[in-house]
C-alpha cells in the first residue's frame, strides 16, 4: 500500500506490540501528538519527531487484553450508531412519504391541500416583557438558552423589542448557518415563553401537531432550501432579504384534518424520543470508553490476561 509522504505509517513488531493496542494508544494521545507540529500553515509531525514519542507498554498479553476490552466498547457504540442511522433513514422516509401524503396512516382519509404557510401560521407580533430569558436557535438543538449553551448573552441591554416565542411557535432565523445558507426553521419545544432576536420571524401554527410536522420537515437542509429559495433575496455580503409576510407566501402540501396532523406528529415524536435515547447511550458509552482508555492505557488500571494464572 502506498500513502502520502506526510502520513506516518506505524508498523508494529508483532513480538513486542499489538497493533490494536497501539491504535488505541495513539488515538488517546492524538491531541498531544498534534501539538508537536507547532504553529504551521499545514501542521505536520515529521518522522523523527513522531519516532521520539514515548508511551508505557505493558507485556504483549496485557496489550491484547486491553485492546479486546476497548473493542467491546467500540462494538457497542457501532451497534448504536447503526440504530441511529436507521432512525435518521426513517425520518428521511417520513419527509418524502408521510409528510407529503404519499403514504397515509391507517384510518385517515381527510383532505390534503397545497396551502401557503400564511394559511396555517400566524404572526402574533408579541414582544418581550422583561421577564423572559433570551434564547437563540441551534441547527441540532432548536431553541437554546444563550447563557446556558453559549456561556453568555448576546442580547442588547434593552430587550423590550425582542420577539416573544410561545411554546409550540415556529421560529425562522433569517441568517445563514452551516448547511442552511437561507436560515433555519424550528419549533419551540420550550415549556415557557422566551424571547429571541427581533430579526427572527416568530409564528404560531394552527395546531401544535402541525408545528411538529413543520419542524421535522425543515430539519432537512434540502427541504428548507426548496421552500425558501424562491422567496429569499440574498445581498452582496450573503445577507438574507425576506420579510415575514414573504416567508408565509411559500406553499406546502399539508394535511388539513387535525386528527391526522396529531397522528403524524405522534409518529414524529416517538421517532425523536427514540433518537434522543440512542444518542444519549452513544454519548454515555463514548464517555465511558474515554475513561477506560485513560485508566488502561496509562497503567493506572492493570488487567490480567486469561490463562496467565495470576
Amino acid at each position: 500500500m502506498a500513502t502520502n509522504q506526510q502520513i506516518n505509517a506505524v508498523i508494529c513488531d508483532p513480538r513486542k506490540a499489538d497493533s490494536a493496542f497501539v491504535y488505541y494508544l495513539l488515538d488517546m494521545r492524538a491531541v498531544a501528538i498534534k501539538r508537536l507540529a507547532g504553529a504551521q500553515a499545514v501542521p505536520i509531525v515529521n518522522k523523527s519527531t513522531f519516532e521520539d514519542v514515548t508511551a508505557p507498554f505493558p507485556p504483549l498479553p496485557e496489550q491484547r487484553k486491553i485492546a479486546e476490552i476497548l473493542r467491546t466498547w467500540d462494538e457497542a457504540i457501532e451497534k448504536l450508531e447503526a440504530l441511529r442511522k436507521a432512525n435518521l433513514q426513517r425520518r428521511i422516509w417520513m419527509r418524502s412519504h408521510l409528510f407529503t401524503g404519499r403514504t397515509r396512516l391507517p384510518g385517515y382519509r381527510g383532505e390534503w391541500r397545497e396551502v401557503t404557510l400564511g394559511e396555517v401560521l400566524t404572526e402574533h407580533g408579541l414582544q418581550g416583557t422583561g421577564a423572559e430569558e433570551v434564547f437563540s436557535v441551534s441547527v441540532h438543538k432548536g431553541l437554546i438558552n444563550q447563557i446556558e449553551h453559549l456561556g453568555r448573552s448576546f442580547a442588547a441591554a434593552e430587550t423590550g423589542h425582542y420577539n416573544r416565542v410561545l411554546p409550540g411557535d415556529i421560529v425562522y432565523t433569517k441568517s445563514p448557518t452551516g448547511d442552511f445558507p437561507l436560515g433555519i426553521i424550528k419549533q419551540s419545544k420550550i415549556s415557557q415563553q422566551v424571547i429571541v432576536s427581533p430579526l427572527y420571524g416568530v409564528f404560531t401554527p394552527a395546531t401544535q401537531a402541525l408545528g411538529v410536522i413543520l419542524d421535522a420537515l425543515f430539519e432537512s437542509p434540502i427541504a428548507v432550501r426548496n421552500y425558501l429559495h424562491p422567496l429569499v433575496q440574498k445581498g452582496a455580503k450573503n445577507t438574507i432579504a425576506i420579510t415575514n409576510r414573504r416567508f408565509l407566501e411559500g406553499k406546502l402540501h399539508l394535511p388539513m384534518e387535525p386528527a391526522e396532523q396529531a397522528a403524524i406528529a405522534e409518529v414524529v415524536e416517538v421517532s425523536q424520543a427514540e433518537l434522543t435515547a440512542i444518542e444519549a447511550e452513544i454519548e454515555a458509552l463514548t464517555r465511558q470508553k474515554r475513561g477506560l482508555m485513560q485508566k488502561l492505557l496509562t497503567g493506572e488500571w492493570r488487567v490480567t490476561p486469561e490463562g496467565s494464572g495470576a
